[in-house]
């Protein structure tokens, strides 16, 4: 049997994964910082990279599903023995390097190095590495944007937007990455690659946004306005408890941000859904419900 240790395992991504490789017959050593249910085949240990408990000495796959600047620090001063690694990043590396906000500007440069580290790492422990850099992560109701996006709109009645927020975006499902990290598991193609990991689906910012609020019970109005109105909304909206809306981000949203899964779908059948959100899909998912 198996064995994968899997970093960010109670995570948006590492929930579905658990259930992937559960069903597929993996034993499970997994991490969280709270407590969590253990099931056959999956033992949870407690602990995060600050203060990690006894790791086994051994196996078959390493999963990083959480951030990838602490998991490439650890790794790099492991004596874990492992032949296969496999790290969640994201597209972000690209998106904010040369954002006006610095913040995001470290934000890439940490994510840069952190890939640079994993490979280098692995390349000297002749191990085989794959880096997946998703785009914008839905499905779960634990991520920064559309979920925010949707609690937001639900507790105004409604959601500004700035006019021309048409930048294109590819909105990904958790399953889709747990999929993809599944199958990278498997694929000597993956080898040593780096992989974007956009959704099935390239739509404007302002459609991505509408179908989230559509879907929404009462659905919430979108209110497209001026620039200068969008400024004085935002800036109520920060002192009122805040958005999570930088002016970066703003400014993005008039800019296409798309990828190309062409790699993915060629080297290990990379098949992501078009972007058909459900109410559901922004309410937290506690539980590993593939399982059972």
């Amino acid at each position: 049997m198996k064995h994968a240790l899997v970093f960010g395992g109670s995570g948006q991504i590492g929930r579905p994964l658990l259930g992937r490789l559960l069903r597929e017959g993996w034993r499970i050593t997994a991490l969280s910082r709270q407590p969590q249910h253990e099931r056959t085949g999956l033992a949870w240990l407690r602990g995060d990279f600050s203060a990690l408990p006894a790791l086994p000495a051994r196996v078959d796959a390493i999963v990083s599903c959480g951030p990838l600047d602490a998991f490439a620090q650890w790794y790099g001063a492991a004596r874990i023995e492992c032949d296969r690694i496999v790290a969640f990043g994201s597209t972000s590396v690209d998106v904010k390097r040369g954002s006006a906000d610095p913040r995001e500007r470290d934000v890439a440069q940490r994510l840069r190095a952190g890939e640079e580290g994993v490979l280098a790492t692995a390349a000297l422990r002749s191990a085989q590495a794959t880096l997946l850099r998703p785009t914008l992560i839905y499905g779960a109701g634990r991520d920064a944007t559309l979920t925010r996006i949707a609690r937001l709109a639900q507790r105004w009645g409604r959601f500004p937007l700035p006019r021309n927020a048409t930048g294109r975006r590819q909105p990904v499902h958790v399953d889709d990455l747990a999929a993809a990290a599944f199958a990278v598991l498997g694929t000597a193609a993956a080898h040593g690659q780096t992989y974007a990991l956009p959704g099935g689906e390239t739509l404007p910012y302002r459609e991505m946004v509408q179908r989230v609020l559509a879907v929404l019970e009462p659905p919430p109005s979108l209110v497209e306005l001026p620039s200068p109105l969008f400024n004085l909304a935002l800036a109520a909206a920060k002192l009122a408890g805040g958005t999570g809306l930088g002016e970066a981000a703003v400014r993005r949203m008039r800019t296409d941000l798309v990828f190309d899964d062409t790699p993915a779908r060629r080297d290990f059948g990379y098949a992501p859904r078009a972007f058909r959100p459900t109410a559901r899909m922004f309410e937290a998912r506690e539980e590993i419900e593939e399982i059972v």
